[in-house]
């Protein structure tokens, strides 16, 4: 399940917060745009876990399935070891890989 995506940190990292608001020249509508970001991110992992986890679903509660099910535990860890979606949100705003607009400010 290697990916060769640029490397984002899985822990936190210290921000300068000059580097958030150079794009908008507004620290409070990047941080607006990353938390959109972040929210789309975490939405589309929880739907494909979900869907991995689904290819396991039996109708049958057997305690033992449960518990003995190693694909559907690996599956877990690897989405565990992803980076959280705030971070992906921020190293695509930072690296201009998100597109934005403000209608507000296209109407002035």
């Amino acid at each position: 399940m290697s990916t060769n995506k640029p490397a984002i940190p899985n822990t936190t990292v210290t921000r300068n917060v000059n580097d958030l608001d150079q794009k908008t020249g507004n620290i409070y509508e990047s941080l607006v745009i990353i938390s959109k970001r972040a929210n789309q991110i975490s939405n589309n992992m929880k739907e494909e876990l979900h869907g991995k986890l689904a290819e396991f679903a039996s109708s049958n509660d057997n305690l033992e399935e449960i518990f003995e099910n190693r694909e559907q535990i690996e599956i877990s860890k690897h989405y565990e070891r992803l980076p959280k979606p705030s971070l992906i949100a921020i190293d695509e705003f930072l690296n201009d890989k998100i597109y934005y607009r403000n209608p507000a400010k296209e109407q002035q």
